[in-house]
């Protein structure tokens, strides 16, 4: 079973680390699910979430140049419901938008200092 970026695996934990953990997967292969990988909420310790010989769902995110595999286990699941209420607002109290750019700024011919003036004059 050749598997590539995208694949969805079952895998076994086979070593945890400070920095996430290692997976066995099919074909003898095996992949780190780093720390960030490992749940949708804060992970201070792996071993709070994984245990060695526990099998997982992960999906492989990326393989670098030299053939290590890398995993997530957050990914190959659906992200946890947002409780209601809690999201972005959808825009600013009190009814303001933000300022932002309105436009073109209009030119003095001043320039920016130490850019050069036509006739060669420098602005200090």
């Amino acid at each position: 079973m050749e598997f590539g970026v995208g694949s969805v695996l079952e895998g076994k934990v086979t070593g945890i680390t400070k920095f996430g953990a290692f997976v066995s997967l099919p074909e003898g292969k095996s992949g780190l699910v780093h720390i960030s990988e490992i749940a949708y909420s804060y992970v201070n310790d792996v071993k709070d979430h994984l245990k060695e010989g526990q099998e997982v769902k992960v999906k492989v995110i990326g393989i670098d140049e030299n053939g290590r595999i890398n995993l997530s286990i957050k990914k190959a699941m659906d992200p946890p419901p947002r409780p209601a209420g809690q999201g972005r607002p959808m825009g600013r109290p009190g009814g303001h938008n933000g300022g932002g750019f309105r436009g073109k700024p209009e030119r003095t011919g001043r320039g920016f200092p130490g850019q050069a003036r036509p006739g060669g004059a420098r602005q200090l």
